[in-house]
């Protein structure tokens, strides 16, 4: 059974799935210090810019805004994909806002970020899947502040993966970032679940691709790559280990795996919940296998603590 998800592209309704069962005691909302987070929504709504806090129903919405954190959405609200497990529109896209790059990078300056995160839905109608706007950001930030850190959580950009990454990576040389840190980009891109659910979870994404992209992003100078898995969608023990050893394989030095919660009852259900004990157990297999950099919680998202250094 179909159902049209904001009257643009059909997606299966899977609201007759139920989850597991009542979500356990372990996971908990972070409640926000309204001052702070009040500063943050005033600001990135009256400048009209997207955030994957709001458009994917973030649980960690309130905590990281009231941090003065946020990652930026790029490219517009609607996505031209429809992965059964997210909650941002799908549809077909408005026309680019030229002047999206610099009203990110004003924004901020004037919330006084040392560290931002930059995503975008996938756009697949356009040719560079949207890898210039990317990389005008990126120079767009670093000439209002050369010692900002930037994160990027890119689509695979299959139609044009060789010249998104020279065209992002020569922005991101352009202005090197100073001081005692040697990363001077860090390049996400989420692998979100095991090979055997990509059909389910991430229909128009392929898991060979994300990995190709993922291992192309490790070679560049001064560049550490990231990605994440959602867990509690199907998967086996066994099967995140091998996607653990893959990525690490590409190249992958950072790591976040988090629980799946199911954003509205037409997503795909819930199949389990992860015990902290679990988490503990994925946690230190990912610091045998070698990854620097390892989140690993209920709660835990790609950009979660994202500017932390360890």
């Amino acid at each position: 059974m179909s159902s049209l998800k904001n009257n643009h592209i059909p997606v299966f309704d899977h609201s007759a799935q139920p989850n597991a069962g009542r979500i356990p005691e372990w996971i908990r909302v972070s409640l926000a210090d309204n001052t702070r987070y009040r500063q943050t929504a005033v600001r990135l709504r009256g400048d009209r810019l997207h955030t994957v806090c709001e458009e994917a129903r973030c649980p960690n919405r309130g905590e990281c805004w009231s941090r003065g954190t946020a990652t930026f959405l790029l490219l517009g609200d609607i996505c031209t994909r429809a992965c059964g497990f997210c909650a941002v529109k799908t549809g077909r896209p408005a026309v680019l806002d030229e002047r999206e790059a610099e009203q990110v990078a004003d924004a901020v300056a004037a919330l006084g970020l040392q560290y931002v995160v930059l995503t975008s839905v996938n756009r697949d109608d356009l040719p560079d899947g949207g890898a210039d706007l990317f990389a005008r950001t990126i120079i767009e930030l670093r000439r209002c502040d050369h010692t900002v850190g930037i994160e990027l959580l890119t689509p695979d950009f299959y139609r044009c993966q060789e010249d998104a990454l020279n065209r992002i990576a020569a922005a991101a040389q352009r202005f090197p970032i100073t001081g005692d840190n040697t990363v001077n980009l860090v390049w996400g891109h989420n692998i979100e679940t095991v090979p055997r659910l990509y059909k389910t979870v991430r229909k128009g994404s392929d898991y060979q691709r994300s990995l190709a992209l993922l291992e192309q992003a490790a070679l560049l100078s001064g560049t550490e790559t990231k990605s994440s898995l959602m867990l509690g969608l199907g998967e086996t023990r066994d099967e995140v280990l091998q996607v653990l050893k893959d990525l690490r394989t590409a190249g992958v030095k950072r790591l976040a795996l988090g629980q799946y919660l199911r954003p509205t009852r037409y997503h795909l259900p819930v199949r389990e919940y992860i015990t902290p004990r679990q988490f503990s157990d994925y946690e230190d297999e990912a610091a045998a296998l070698g990854f620097s950099w390892i989140r690993a919680g209920a709660m835990v998202r790609s950009s979660y603590h994202a500017e932390a250094k360890s």
